[in-house]
């Protein structure tokens, strides 16, 4: 069944009227019946009432009109997004982007890669860590952006894999400023109450290797919620359940807004580098343009 004999169908059932329906699909009204007698014969029952007017649909076709509807709507999409993709194909860049950076970084640079490459068109896809690797080594995705420990190599790090420095950012500790009264109290009674990251993912493998073992000899670390996500973390620090380290790129405006207080000046911090990685190698018009803008 073709898109245009659905048209057709929908176009009489609506006009109730050839003459007009045929008006609607720009054909003559002789041109117009003979399709739809051709679209009878195809079938191989009648599908509309001629002896009545306005022309009605028969009971069987009355039944299936909006399933015809339907099916012209999704033709219609289809063929949409097919030359959408014929458009987009040779510009396409897959890139795998860790959480928390595309909450913060990747909004910006997709909008200033194409401010200047309009045709350039990004399948986005958030991941953890690890996961962004796994896209990236099984060629789903054409670059990886991900933090990684300042002074760090990531263990994906290999002759036939390029990594590009393209920023800087802090893991930095938070926590609700209206609740703040609350966490002193706590702290004096040596206990730190914070929002824990799976040990699997970097952050929780940054917290637990690196920030928290400066903290163990002097105060009580107690894990009130575990998350994987940095910006759930967040949100249970703003609503001072525990402190959350996050990075400072997406606590900033919260934290300059005065709902969040940044404990950077009494609790660790970590340096952190924000990266691009690819596989070395030919690579799509796409690509390339955009290595060299994070490049730039």
């Amino acid at each position: 069944m073709r898109l245009e004999w659905l048209e057709d169908i929908l176009a009489v059932a609506e006009t109730g009227s050839l003459r007009e329906a045929a008006e609607r699909r720009h054909l003559t009204q002789s041109a117009f019946s003979r399709r739809v007698q051709h679209i009878e014969d195809y079938v191989g029952i009648a599908l509309f009432d001629r002896s009545r007017k306005p022309v009605q649909l028969h009971p069987a076709t009355a039944e299936q009109r909006e399933e015809i509807a339907r099916l012209a709507r999704k033709l219609h999409q289809l063929t949409d997004d097919l030359r959408r993709s014929d458009r987009t194909a040779g510009n396409r860049l897959a890139l795998a982007s860790q959480h928390a950076l595309t909450a913060s970084w990747a909004p910006r640079f997709i909008e200033r890669v194409q401010s200047e490459n309009k045709d350039v068109f990004f399948k986005l896809r958030s991941a953890n860590l690890e996961e962004c690797f796994a896209l990236l080594l099984s060629r789903q995705a054409d670059l990886a952006v991900a933090y990684r420990v300042a002074g760090e190599e990531h263990r994906i790090a290999a002759t036939y894999i390029e990594t590009l420095s393209i920023g800087r950012d802090r893991l930095v500790p938070v926590f609700a400023r209206s609740r703040a009264d609350h966490l002193n109290d706590r702290i004096e009674q040596r206990e730190l109450p914070c929002i824990a990251y799976p040990p699997e993912v970097f952050f929780g493998d940054v917290l637990n290797r690196i920030l928290l073992p400066r903290m163990r000899n002097t105060m009580r670390i107690v894990p009130m919620v575990e998350t994987a996500l940095t910006q759930a973390s967040l949100e249970l620090a703003a609503s001072g359940i525990g402190v959350a380290w996050v990075p400072q790129s997406l606590a900033r405006d919260r934290t300059a807004a005065g709902e969040l207080v940044d404990l950077s000046a009494v609790l660790p911090i970590c340096d952190l580098e924000v990266t691009a990685v690819r596989i070395a190698g030919p690579a799509t018009h796409a690509e390339a343009l955009v290595w060299e803008q994070l490049k730039g």
